[in-house]
């Protein structure tokens, strides 16, 4: 099969002064925005959801064990739905009128955004808990013996040693953040995969327009890894994990 690649179609006049390049630059960084403060909401959510779910207190452990059991086992793309059409009716009526008051890609874009980091936070939860009880029970014991309250004891002891030991899969974690982020296009947000929709539709040019989504995607994860097998360089302990 023969194709006629067409690359200079990305500089080609959109809509006023922006071009097709341009449209995908505005999606590439809409992407990168929702997974980095995605992200942020996951790993501090998952986090404290992580250290209930090894505490001693039956309570706090069966919230957070019954939060990630429901979030895991509902699709991505429903939970988005749940927090675009359902979930602002259940805010303040101040907050909820700013929300609706923004322009409709604002509004999907902050709700797409919090669904991701609710969603990706239940997987982040295990992992902390998977890293925490992999630490030897001897230091809990023993951190507490020495005087230290339990926040202390994780928070100086425990979750130094588990965030270091579950460095690679959190890596997988993060990079699945931003792949999921192309669900959001769904509810109305203006991101990659939505960028290349409207490439496709506009300019017939579907191979050009998903080789440089992919591109974009492929960017994305490649920083990703860079960054995060930098840091777990930097924050390696000799003779303990990574060696």
């Amino acid at each position: 099969m023969s194709y006629d690649w067409y690359w200079g179609i990305f500089l080609e006049s959109a809509s006023g002064h922006e071009t097709y390049l341009d449209w995908l630059i505005s999606g590439f960084w809409t992407t990168v925005k929702m997974g980095v403060l995605g992200w942020i909401i996951a790993f501090v959510l998952g986090s404290v959801l992580g250290v209930m779910r090894t505490m001693n207190n039956r309570t706090l452990a069966f919230i957070a064990a019954a939060y990630v059991e429901v979030v895991r086992n509902i699709p991505l793309i429903v939970q988005l739905f749940l927090w675009y059409y359902l979930a602002p009716k259940f805010l303040p009526e101040s907050t909820r009128n700013w929300l609706f008051a923004q322009p409709p890609a604002t509004t999907a874009f902050v709700t797409a955004t919090i669904g991701l980091g609710f969603f990706t936070a239940a997987r982040v939860c295990e992992q902390v808990r998977a890293g925490i009880q992999s630490v030897p029970r001897g230091l809990r014991n023993a951190s507490l013996a020495m005087g230290f309250t339990l926040p202390q004891t994780y928070r100086y002891v425990l979750l130094p040693i588990a965030y270091r030991t579950i460095l690679p899969p959190m890596t997988s974690e993060m990079l699945s953040i931003f792949k999921n982020s192309s669900i959001a296009a769904t509810i109305g947000v203006i991101d990659l995969f939505a960028r290349t929709r409207q490439l496709n539709d506009y300019t017939a040019r579907a191979y050009e327009s998903f080789v440089a989504v992919i591109a974009c995607y492929l960017l994305i994860n490649l920083v990703v890894m860079l960054a995060m097998n930098m840091l777990e360089k930097r924050v390696r302990i000799p003779g303990t994990t990574g060696r």
